[in-house]
């Protein structure tokens, strides 16, 4: 009876550390996508600022450059924040 009793108790405590590390790996997962997802939109948002600095203002190509790297260094910055 004792040793049944230690075996359940052994796998119940086995399996609770399985379940423990599976959610962790879950959560790492769903911030990797959130920051992935980040990144992606920063793209579009980075060409589209370009795109409208190209065509409304008065700036030369450079300076549109320079706007479209802030651009996607704050989109980098978020996604680090969300990633760690």
């Amino acid at each position: 009876m004792k040793r049944s009793i230690k075996t359940a108790l052994i796998v119940t405590i086995f399996a609770s550390l399985c379940s423990v590390s599976t959610a962790h790996a879950t959560k790492q997962s769903r911030e990797r996508q959130q920051a992935r997802d980040v990144r992606q939109d920063t793209r579009e948002k980075a060409r589209e600022t370009k795109q409208d600095c190209v065509s409304k203002d008065n700036k030369s190509n450079q300076d549109c450059r320079q706007d479209k790297r802030q651009t996607k260094q704050d989109g980098r910055q978020e996604a680090r924040r969300i990633k760690y």
